[in-house]
């Protein structure tokens, strides 16, 4: 029985670690975002306002990727370890 808890621990804690390494994409997507805007601001300052507004907006869609990913690891960590464990321990009796 606790070799059974300890195996659906250890895989939660993998599961989650292995979902917060999709907060990489987001960070590298949004550096070469602002990198490109700050280019076509040097270029042409004139289109500052509608650069940086398309930025923001791309930024912010592009965030809500690594807080999905953040969402899943807390819910792995902290919500299926316990409905699985009770799962278990009620089929075990």
């Amino acid at each position: 029985m606790e070799i059974a808890i300890a195996i659906i621990l250890g895989c939660c804690a993998l599961g989650a670690g292995t979902a917060m390494i999709a907060g990489i994409g987001p960070g590298i997507g949004e550096g070469n975002a602002v990198a490109k805007a700050c280019e076509a601001i040097g270029r042409q300052p004139e289109c500052k306002g509608d650069v940086t507004s398309t930025m923001l907006m791309g930024c912010a869609i592009t965030e809500t990727t690594g807080l999905y990913a953040l969402v899943i690891a807390i819910l792995l960590l902290f919500v299926t370890p316990n409905m699985f464990v009770n799962i278990l321990t009620s089929i075990v009796g």
